[in-house]
C-alpha cells in the first residue's frame, strides 16, 4: 500500500489522501479557503472516494470527481445532505463572485446518484478492501475511516481520523478508538489543550445574560454546521432559546440533522431548542430581532459574509459580539478580534462593539490525540491537517513516545510495509 497526500498536509484545509494498492481510494476531497482557494494537487484516478465529513476543507472538491468519473463515493446520510447544502451554497457564492467554478449542478447530482450512505459500523466492500465508518465525535455524520484488506497478505489496519473530539459535546458523544496499524491522524491543536467546557459555556452564558439585562444583542456568528446546532442546544439549556433568533444557512443545516437523528444524542434538546427560537424567514424580519434585548445566532462563522454583516453595523451600543470558533488568518473574524475592524462592501469598517471568545471546538486537543494514539496502538502515526509547526511538534512528541511518526508534506508519498 501507498499513502500520497493531495492535501491537508502540514495545513489546515483540502484534506485529501490517496491510499493505493490494487484499487485506490481517495480519503476525503476538500478545499482549502483563506486569502484564495486552493484545490487537491491534481485529479488522479481514484475508483472510490469516503467523505469524512460535510465540512467543505474535507468535501469541497468531491463533486468535482464527477467531471471525469463515475465512482461510488462512501460517507454517512448526514454528510451527503450536509455536504449537499454546502457544495450548493459554494456554487451560488462563485456565481456572485464571479469566480471559477470547477464544478456545477450536473455534477453534484452525479455525486449524489452515486453515493452509497452507511451507518457506523457496517462494511463496505471495494475490491478486497473493507471500508467500516466510526463515530467521530465531531459533527453530525462525522467518521474515522476504517480500511483494510482482511482477506490478503500483510493485511493493514489503516485508520483515517478526519476532525475528531473525544471529548463529549452537548449533542455528540466522544470519539470511537479504532485500533490500527497506521493511523492517519489530525494534528490541528497538538500543541494546546482545550479550557474546561463547562466553565466555557458558564461564562458566555453569563455574558450573554448580562448583555439583554443591559437592553443589548448577543450576536452569535456560528459555522452553519456543527456549531449552529451545538450553540442552539447549549442555549436552549440554559433558558435563553425564548429570546434567540436564527438566520442564514444554519436554519437548513439544524432541519438536516433534525431529519438524521440516530447521528446526535440529546436530539429532544436540539427539538426543543428548534420550537422555542424564532427563526428569521426574510430579510426584513432582522430588523425585529434588532428592535430589544435578543441573541442572534447567524451565519457565517468568521464574519466572510452571510447575514452577519446585515446585523453587526446595526448593533445597540449594549451588544456584545461572541465568536466560538478559530479565525483563520485573512478573515474579518481574525481582523475583528486583532484589529478591531472588518472590510465590508471593500472598506475597511470599524466596529465599536466589544468581542468575546468562548472556545467550542470539536477538534481534539493535544491530551486527545496522545490518548487517541495510546488507544489505537498503530506502528505507524501519520500527522495532518494541522500546521507545520502543530503537525512536526505532535509527530516528534509521539516519536518520542516510541511511536514510528511522521509528518508529510503536500506531494509527499508514504510506503506501507
Amino acid at each position: 500500500m501507498q499513502l500520497r497526500f493531495l492535501g491537508g498536509a502540514q495545513e489546515v484545509g483540502r484534506s485529501a489522501i490517496m491510499l493505493k494498492d490494487d484499487r485506490t481510494i481517495m480519503l476525503d476531497f476538500g478545499i482549502k479557503v483563506d486569502h484564495k482557494t486552493e484545490y487537491p494537487v491534481g485529479m488522479p484516478k481514484m475508483d472510490a472516494l469516503v467523505i469524512s465529513h460535510a465540512h467543505l476543507d474535507h468535501s469541497g472538491f468531491s463533486a468535482a470527481v464527477y467531471n471525469d468519473m463515475n465512482i461510488p463515493t462512501f460517507g454517512t446520510m448526514p454528510t451527503m445532505d450536509l455536504s449537499t447544502l454546502l457544495l450548493e451554497d459554494a456554487l451560488n457564492i462563485a456565481k456572485k463572485q464571479h469566480t471559477k467554478a470547477y464544478f456545477h449542478k450536473r455534477q453534484i447530482r452525479n455525486l449524489l446518484s452515486r453515493y452509497i450512505g452507511l451507518d457506523y459500523h457496517t462494511e463496505a466492500r471495494l475490491g478486497g478492501f473493507d471500508i467500516s465508518l466510526y463515530d467521530a465525535g465531531h459533527i453530525s455524520g462525522s467518521s474515522i475511516t476504517l480500511v483494510e484488506k482482511p482477506h490478503g497478505k500483510g493485511n493493514k489496519r489503516v485508520v483515517y481520523t478526519g476532525d475528531f473530539k473525544l471529548q463529549e459535546q452537548t449533542l455528540h458523544s466522544g470519539a470511537e478508538v479504532v485500533k490500527s496499524d497506521v493511523l492517519v491522524m489530525e494534528s490541528t491543536y497538538s500543541q494546546s489543550n482545550h479550557p474546561d467546557r463547562k466553565k466555557v459555556i458558564k461564562d458566555m452564558v453569563d455574558k450573554i445574560n448580562e448583555t439583554l439585562e443591559n437592553g443589548g444583542n448577543a450576536l452569535l456568528p456560528v459555522f452553519a454546521v456543527g456549531r449552529s446546532q451545538e450553540v442552539l442546544s447549549i442555549l436552549y439549556e440554559n433558558g435563553l432559546t425564548p429570546s434567540t433568533y436564527i438566520d442564514g444557512m444554519a436554519r437548513k443545516a439544524t432541519m438536516i440533522v433534525m431529519n438524521h437523528p440516530k447521528f446526535i444524542k440529546n436530539r429532544e434538546v436540539l427539538q426543543n431548542a428548534v420550537s422555542e427560537t424564532t427563526w428569521i424567514e426574510e430579510h426584513g424580519a432582522r430588523r425585529e430581532a434588532l428592535k430589544g434585548p435578543s441573541v442572534i445566532v447567524t451565519t457565517a462563522g468568521m464574519l466572510n459574509g452571510g447575514p452577519v454583516l446585515d446585523y453587526i453595523t446595526r448593533l445597540n451600543k449594549n451588544s456584545h459580539i461572541f465568536l466560538s470558533g478559530y479565525q483563520v488568518e485573512g478573515t474579518n473574524g481574525r481582523t475583528l478580534v486583532d484589529h478591531g475592524y472588518i472590510t465590508l462592501d471593500g472598506a475597511k469598517t470599524k466596529i465599536a462593539t466589544p468581542v468575546s471568545f468562548h472556545d467550542l471546538s470539536a477538534h481534539a486537543d493535544k491530551s486527545d490525540l496522545h490518548e487517541y494514539a495510546k488507544r489505537s496502538e498503530p506502528n505507524t502515526v501519520v500527522c495532518v491537517h494541522g500546521s507545520p509547526e502543530n503537525a512536526k511538534a505532535l509527530a516528534n512528541d509521539l516519536s518520542d513516545e516510541g511511536f514510528t511518526a511522521v509528518a508529510p508534506k503536500v506531494g509527499d508519498s508514504i510506503t506501507i510495509d
